[in-house]
């Protein structure tokens, strides 16, 4: 008996947002953007919509494609950095916004890594009948993180452009705005015969340099949690330091991918398609190179949706599954790094 993926779907913010669009914004441009990571459009959501909103969408496009009724889902596992509120985790509020029984919700926190672990721990409850049927979310509202307040402007509907004053404020976090969108995706997974399904992971935590990407501000370090400073002084935006992060996922990306094939008993050159997170389509190309897989068993789709941390894998894993390009029998990959750090990666055989 192996886990198996009975069903897929994602969702994504209501606004289509092209790189010229953001230049309205800051001191950047579409040829800067896509030099530096590959991002030529994101997605943003209307004020008002939320990450479990996102999931819930993503939530009953998979259990549709999965041809289950929604009362089979027997647990869920929620993966998010951008949390409706600070508590509770959106696990309970997708559980009610479903209508579902009254279920386990689990909520993780492991950013950009989020959805391998949720596999991990989706694959742990299933094997242990701890549950029958998973579902398995990873969703983010990235732009409650975006400095500006000319939303208007920015999606083209009238409103003032920013001043000189505040453009400037804007661009000193383009490196890392300039990288977000807003989504959801989602799976249903269940125990079953037959060699297909997940096969084994391997993961890795190291909080050694975790500010090397974080959120300084509205944190229990300090007392009160949030003050006025935080936000004047901009400490509620994450900051990173994009050589480092950089530096460590062209590192530990391709090495557990390594150590998850050596373990499973796979050669690397035998993935017939990895699907990496969509952090930065530079650093996946030098994954891609240092594993020696051809174009072909590699997918991207950063140029279309940007970042959306833990939504990434599930999003592209539904593209693949719908256009055909997993097909039966293959073995498949997923990897990712996402602060904390953590890195993981896990095998599935379709």
């Amino acid at each position: 008996m192996r886990t198996q993926i009975l069903g897929s779907g994602f969702v994504t913010g209501q606004n289509l947002v092209t790189n010229d669009q953001i230049a309205r914004m800051m001191d950047t441009s579409d040829a800067w953007i896509r030099e530096r990571s590959g991002v030529e459009t994101r997605y943003y959501v209307e004020q008002g919509t939320t990450t479990s909103d996102l999931g819930a969408g993503a939530a009953r496009k998979a259990i549709e494609d999965a041809g289950i009724a929604k009362e089979e889902i027997d647990y869920i596992v929620f993966a998010t950095m951008t949390p409706d509120h600070y508590f509770p985790g959106c696990g309970g509020i997708l559980q009610d916004k479903l209508g579902l029984p009254h279920v386990p919700a689990l909520d993780i926190r492991q950013q950009c890594t989020g959805f391998i672990y949720g596999l991990q721990i989706s694959d742990a409850l299933l094997k242990t009948e701890q549950a029958r049927t998973v579902l398995l979310v990873g969703a983010e509202v990235h732009t409650g993180f975006m400095p500006w307040t000319q939303w208007d402007y920015l999606l083209g509907r009238g409103g003032e452009p920013p001043t000189p004053e505040e453009k400037a404020v804007y661009t000193s976090f383009r490196d890392r705005i300039v990288l977000f969108g807003d989504a959801g995706g989602a799976v249903v997974l269940r125990q079953g015969e037959g060699d297909k399904g997940l096969l084994g992971f391997q993961v890795h935590s190291d909080g050694a340099n975790f500010k090397d990407l974080y959120v300084p501000g509205a944190g229990f370090a300090r007392r009160p949690y949030v003050n006025e400073a935080d936000v004047r002084e901009w400490r509620h935006v994450p900051e990173m330091n994009g050589r480092a992060v950089f530096k460590l996922a062209v590192g530990r990306m391709p090495e557990v991918v390594r150590e998850l094939c050596k373990k499973q008993g796979v050669p690397v050159a035998e993935i017939d398609l990895l699907i990496a997170h969509q952090a930065n389509l530079r650093i996946n190309e030098m994954v891609q190179r240092a594993l020696g897989l051809s174009n072909d068993r590699v997918y991207n789709n950063i140029q279309r949706y940007g970042n959306t941390t833990a939504a990434t894998i599930p999003i592209a894993l539904d593209e693949c599954r719908k256009s055909g390009r997993i097909q039966p029998g293959n073995l498949v990959c997923f990897v990712g790094l996402g602060s904390g750090f953590h890195w993981g990666a896990a095998l599935m055989r379709a």
